[in-house]
């Protein structure tokens, strides 16, 4: 006796001769291909977009001393020229750095009235403060007017490019932030609370930006015994935010896929045969009264 191996064939055809074609069916029919057309690209976007896990932990580093944070500002004050200004930097280690000059970049602005400064440095994991200021210049200005725009202060590596990084804000929250319309002879006091970050993709490589808030508030510098500057006072919190990018499992990818198939056309299935039968009993049932 000869092995059929159709035998073992559970999804039978059925003849065409004895298939019935409905206006009903092709409209569910076209219904179904489009919502599973929808979800499937649905399903796709999951697929390639990737998930950003946070977690949060303290970093405790290895040998006990813990790398520098790179800061960039960029900043214009309006009313005080380039040969007056100048960044100070100061920390609870015992630096002070006055006038610091390297990598600072200072762009007369406003008819040389005014000074862009660009400056980027590194400052300690430890409580501090930067600050532009005259108070390395000889002769200070006749006018003390500290009135400025921000254009740009970051800690960390930058995170462009990271389009998919949540809180983008949080990372540069002074960014075109204008303070022009403060009074004349005041200083301007920004304390910062930093959160060091570390933001990995799925390739494993790592970015170390950082995220801050900021409180503002100013105050006379002559009650201060002082001339007016722009503060900027940090405080590194001791606790880290880490984003890692994840990617949906391909098993689970096909797994939801065969799901939103399936599923859809069993639902249609079903839904067509409810339609067939109830037009089929409501046919019978008119032929039944005209007889």
């Amino acid at each position: 006796m000869q092995f059929d191996i159709r035998r073992f064939d559970i999804y039978r055809k059925v003849p065409k001769d004895l298939t019935q074609p409905t206006n009903t069916g092709a409209a569910i029919s076209l219904i179904c291909i489009s919502f599973i057309s929808t979800l499937l690209l649905i399903e796709l976007y999951d697929f390639i977009t990737p998930d950003i896990v946070s977690e949060l932990y303290v970093d405790i580093p290895e040998s006990g001393v813990a790398e520098r944070v790179p800061v960039n500002i960029d900043i214009s004050i309006i009313e005080i020229g380039c040969q007056y200004l100048g960044i100070d930097i100061q920390d609870d280690l015992g630096r002070h750095d006055l006038a610091f000059h390297e990598n600072t970049v200072k762009i007369p602005e406003n008819g040389d009235r005014g000074c862009r400064i660009n400056a980027t440095f590194s400052i300690a994991r430890v409580p501090g403060n930067f600050h532009v200021s005259t108070h390395a210049a000889q002769i200070q200005p006749p006018n003390g007017n500290m009135k400025h725009v921000i254009h740009e202060l970051t800690f960390g590596d930058t995170v462009k490019g990271f389009k998919q990084i949540p809180n983008r804000r949080a990372f540069r929250p002074l960014r075109r932030f204008n303070n022009t319309d403060r009074p004349p002879h005041t200083s301007h006091d920004y304390s910062l609370k930093i959160v060091p970050t570390i933001y990995e993709n799925r390739g494993g490589q790592r970015r170390y930006p950082f995220q801050f808030t900021f409180f503002y508030r100013e105050f006379n510098p002559n009650h201060h015994g002082g001339v007016p500057a722009i503060w900027f006072r940090y405080d590194i919190m001791p606790i880290t935010v880490k984003y890692t990018e994840h990617r949906q499992k391909l098993y689970t990818f096909i797994t939801s896929i065969c799901a939103v198939v399936g599923g859809s056309f069993t639902v249609a299935s079903i839904l067509d045969s409810i339609i067939f039968t109830a037009s089929e009993l409501f046919k019978k049932f008119e032929l039944g009264k005209m007889t």
